[in-house]
This record gives C-alpha cells, structure tokens and sequence, in this order.
C-alpha cells in the first residue's frame, strides 16, 4: 500500500512517446510543476495533453510546448500563452477546445467508467454541429475540423430541448499536485488548487501525484480527504522549496496615491 516514490525520474517512469497525460491545474493554480519538469526534462515527445489550460510561456504545461513535445491538447482556456496560439495558427498544434464544464465531466465520467453523457452546453454551437478548427495547415487554412456529434432530445423538469453527446475521456496517465497526501495516496487539496486535479487523477490509468506535505497513513481524518488513494498509483514527496516555487498568472497592485509616495 505504501505508494511513494523516491524521485520524479521515478514518478513518471512508463510515460513515452505519444501517450495522452491528463494534468491537473487552473491557470497556474496547483499545478504539477515537479512532474511536469520530470516529462521535458525525459525527453517524452508527440504527447497528446488533456488539461484546463496549456501553460503559460516560460512555466507550467508551457515548458513541454516552447520544446516541441505536445501534438495535441483539450483544454477550454488558451489565453495566456502566445507561444501556444504562435504553433495553433502555424499549423504545428492541433487542439480541440472544449466548454469547462464539459470538459471536467469528460475526465470525471472516464475515471468512473461511463463512456459518454448528454449535456446541453455546446447545443446549436460547433461544438455540437461540428467545424470548429482543430488544426490549420502552414497557409492558414483549415485543416482537420470537428466532426458533428449527436444530438437528442429529453425532457427535464417538464422541458423539453436538444442535448449533445460528449465521449469521457480517459488517460494514459495523470498527473496532479495535491497539498496534503499520504502513503496510500489519500489526498487532501488547498482552496483554488482543488480543480482539475481529482478529475485528472481519476481519469489515469497510472495517476502520479506531487504532494506538498507527506502524511503517515491515519493522520487524515477520512472526511477531510478530498481524493480517494484507490484512484492514485504513485505518491511524489516534494522538498519544501519545491513545494514552496508557485507562480501567479497575474498580479495587480493598487498604485499608491501621490502622498504615500512621497511620505
């Protein structure tokens, strides 16, 4: 039962080329920056990545982009990234945007074994009848579109409206970033950080998580664990200056007014 691994080498061992890793975070808000540096730093290429956001330039999910090693990515939000919006619109990344919401269900409904759902987000849109641009070609041009999905109409709470079939989906593997975990990979996440994360590990075939704190099995009461350790394979103790590195997106300070600026 005891899952910790001595090393990020060791925590991402079996991931290779090609495979789709699921990761967990919202903008740069717990992220699984160790693991993710582990990945470049491995050499694994041609990765299909399933996350909220891919990164920001220089940080995150941005470091395995600037390299080269993402082939394809679903996420929902891309905005802080220019180089990931550089390779979309030069044709070298295909990407499937996908509603949040829709998204989180994806990952969720694949680590609880439900192949599709029926949701109303995205109806009458391309993300239901297809065309939305998945990749361009070096000219521009639309290369691979979304196909249309089906459609179906229930009646809940007396109305009746078209939903659209969305596939779960799952992963290779997961990897997430948790605050408080322990041997067995029972996890605990802090405010903003508890995101993406359980959904990601859910939905790994092998889920890796980067914890800040390392607990002994029984230290966390059972109703304050957020993850279940039954969806967590491999458990990473992170140093306390790795856990401490954080970055922020954006930060916006009020300007002093013109008297505190000259006393």
């Amino acid at each position: 039962m005891d899952k910790v691994v001595d090393t990020a080498a060791e925590a991402v061992e079996g991931i290779v080329d090609g495979m789709t890793l699921a990761v967990g975070g919202f903008g740069l808000s717990g992220i699984p920056s160790v693991l993710i540096a582990e990945v470049l730093a491995k050499g694994s290429t041609d990765l299909e990545v399933v996350s909220n956001n891919c990164g920001v330039d220089d940080w995150g999910l941005g470091l395995l982009l600037n390299e080269g090693r993402i082939r394809r990515i679903i996420a929902s939000y891309v905005g802080e990234n220019k180089e990931f919006a550089r390779q979309y619109l030069a044709g070298e990344l295909e990407v499937e945007l996908t509603p949040q919401g829709t998204l989180a269900e994806k990952l969720r409904a694949g680590g609880s074994g439900i192949p599709a759902f029926f949701t109303a987000t995205g109806v009458g849109s391309q993300v239901s009848e297809g065309g939305m641009p998945w990749r361009y070609d070096s000219e521009g041009n639309v290369a691979l579109a979304s196909p249309s999905k089906e459609t179906r109409d229930f009646t809940v709470s007396g109305q009746t409206r078209p939903y659209v079939l969305e596939e779960s989906i799952t992963a290779d593997f997961g990897l997430i970033r948790a605050w408080k975990g322990d041997r067995h990979g029972n996890l605990v996440f802090r405010a903003s950080a508890r995101n993406f994360n359980p959904l990601c590990a859910m939905s790994g075939k092998v889920s890796v998580a980067e914890v800040e704190e390392l607990v002994e099995p029984g230290e966390l009461a059972p109703d304050d664990i957020h993850l279940p350790g039954i969806y967590v394979q491999r458990v990473l103790e992170l140093t306390a200056q790795q856990a401490k590195e954080k970055r922020i997106e954006k930060r916006t300070v009020t300007p002093a007014d013109e008297s505190t600026q000259e006393g």
